[in-house]
């Protein structure tokens, strides 16, 4: 199976598994991340497909709807990376993406903690989303002032 082939049937299964989540982490908000971190990526020496993927997974079971456990969505996606018989080096650098890509996960003071170029680039995409139209709006109308 190729790259592309893989990112269409993991941007079908987040459809599917996302169809009724909440508006603040449904397929919207993933396409949103998607579409910042392609496009910062664009100018950075990165693996593009480990973007895609870790963009695509990064809320597939967010912790918050899970009774706050923290592996629901790793293991989600590892599953499902599996089943398509994606490498395992790939697997492993989106799990440590949506292990580590919470606001709360970047405060941690570990000294072993996971970083890579990809998963700098899906927080900052991530972050974006965050902030919407009213963080933007307010930013400019301070900027006004």
């Amino acid at each position: 199976m190729t790259q592309n082939e893989i990112i269409l049937k993991t941007t079908a299964f987040v459809k599917e598994t996302l169809a009724d989540a909440e508006g603040g982490h449904d397929w919207f908000h993933i396409q949103r991340v998607l579409n910042n971190a392609r496009q910062i990526s664009k100018t950075e020496n990165v693996d593009s497909f480990i973007v895609s993927l870790g963009a695509l997974l990064h809320d597939i079971a967010d912790a918050k709807f899970y009774d706050g456990d923290e592996a629901v969505g790793p293991n989600m996606a590892a599953e499902f990376l599996k089943s398509i018989q994606v490498k395992q080096s790939v697997i492993e650098h989106v799990i440590q993406i949506i292990e580590n890509i919470s606001f709360k996960s970047s405060l941690a003071k570990n000294q072993n903690k996971f970083t890579s170029i990809e998963l700098e680039i899906i927080q900052d995409a991530d972050r974006l989303d965050a902030i919407g139209a009213i963080g933007i709006a307010r930013c400019f109308n301070y900027g006004g002032f």
